[in-house]
């Protein structure tokens, strides 16, 4: 039987094993905690609070500030010290609440909730609402609009994203084998939603035993089937992931929705479970805190707004001083400057490196080899995209479906040329977003 995959695609070195076999350790934080008011796609959040309130843990800070939008909650007990601008991960100053951590962790009294089989379709979503909950694989989207397309009755299938393809992360893996009941329940939450869905677990076939755990927990549930995939990257990509799992395409102008999908990573439907079976906000998330530059790689279940320096700590330190430090994996995630920044509802991961190889490399001409095409799984010429970006010919760009990248990296890694196609195509592609929402 041909495992389930997609057309092009790479198979870089997956560096899993420094971090893979380590349980998921508990991280209290020391220092300060800092929310930024922007950690979601969308309007900030607005403030609930002012300087010198005391707080508790599990208490709402600040609400959401449009429809596209997320509240945000304290994730320890303290004073509200400041509210002001902070750096964070991307370099950017964003306004942020800084709680000082007062170590007792004191929580509010969560309300109580209805079992699953009484909550109305409604109830369910404007628990996800409420409790902040965003994609938590990197966009940021806020999840209850994932779950309220305008035709509900035409999503058919509710797709668990279980690949974790990008290198050297393994939270989702170590979730999948330590709390795998509360990703079968979030998904049973999800389908509740959508009568005439199934769910699926799409987990790559390099994680065998979280394959066999979560096959033993689905065998009694009928709308619900558990899905091998080729291991290969990208393949977690949403577009990816919908095709390999169902058989259906969409492009950069369509929604999952559109191809009657739903598409959630591992820890956002964790968050759900939290959510509507617990009464709880989203407050924790696992981020992996890794690369040879680390002395003990693993996975930290962290509060967030949790300083990264403490995660540094919390692995050991450095072993070596990096001379590259990523945040999130190494084909996606981008390099950062300063560690004095807050762990975020979006931060997958820390990757800290003794080498950086994309600096040392030396571009040179094209010679047309055609590797970025068959790699591309995007199936688009990323050779000739790079050329109209690079002359701001953005006619052409067009012309020839510069959308349509998804941004994966697989061209840049597998040029001879060393030439970087990916980060050209993505200012262009930048640029044009930009235009298209002004």
């Amino acid at each position: 039987m041909a495992k389930l995959t997609f057309v092009g695609g790479i198979h870089p070195y997956d560096g899993k094993e420094l971090s893979k076999d380590k349980p998921i350790k508990a991280v209290l934080p020391k220092g300060d905690l800092v929310y930024p008011l922007s950690q979601h796609i969308g309007a900030p959040a607005k403030p609930i609070v002012a300087k010198g309130d005391h707080v508790l843990t599990g208490q709402k800070i600040a609400e959401a500030g449009g429809f596209v939008s997320a509240p945000i909650y304290a994730t320890v007990s303290g004073t509200v010290k400041t509210i002001e601008p902070r750096r964070v991960v991307t370099g950017d100053s964003v306004m942020s609440i800084v709680i000082e951590n007062d170590g007792l962790y004191e929580e509010v009294e969560y309300p109580a909730v209805k079992p699953l089989e009484e909550m109305t379709k409604e109830e369910i979503i404007e628990r996800v609402k409420e409790a902040g909950i965003v994609g938590m694989g990197g966009a940021g989207f806020p999840t209850f609009i994932k779950l309220s397309p305008k035709e509900p009755e035409k999503i058919e299938y509710v797709i668990a994203n279980c690949a974790e393809c990008e290198p050297y992360l393994t939270s989702d893996y170590r979730r999948m084998l330590e709390e795998p009941e509360k990703l079968v329940q979030g998904l049973k939450v999800s389908l509740k939603l959508f009568d005439n869905a199934r769910g699926i677990l799409a987990v790559e076939d390099n994680k065998p035993d979280c394959i066999e755990i979560l096959k033993k927990l689905t065998k009694d549930e009928p709308r619900i089937s558990v899905k091998a995939l080729k291991t290969k990257y990208p393949q977690g990509a949403e577009r990816q992931l919908i095709y390999a799992t169902t058989g259906r395409k969409i492009n950069s102008s369509m929604l999952p929705a559109d191809a009657g999908c739903v598409v959630n990573n591992v820890d956002t439907v964790v968050a759900i479970y939290h959510a509507v079976i617990e009464g709880k906000p989203l407050m924790h998330r696992i981020v992996t805190v890794t690369g040879d530059a680390i002395a003990d790689p693993r996975n930290f279940i962290v509060r967030i707004g949790t300083n990264y320096h403490e995660l540094i700590e919390e692995a050991g330190g450095f072993k070596q001083d990096p001379v590259k430090i990523i945040s999130g994996g190494p084909m996606m995630g981008f390099g950062i400057f300063d560690l004095d920044v807050p762990t975020t509802k979006t931060a997958s991961a820390l990757l800290c490196l003794t080498e950086d190889d994309v600096s040392a490399m030396e571009p040179s001409a094209c010679i047309n080899c055609g590797r970025c095409v068959e790699a591309c799984p995007g199936r688009v010429v990323p050779r000739l995209l790079a050329d109209y970006a690079e002359n701001y010919n953005e006619e052409a760009f067009l012309a020839h479906d510069g959308m349509e990248c998804c941004e994966c990296g697989c061209c840049s890694y597998v040029c001879p040329a060393k030439r970087p196609l990916t980060q050209t195509i993505k200012s262009m592609r930048k640029m044009q977003l930009a235009k298209k929402k002004k």
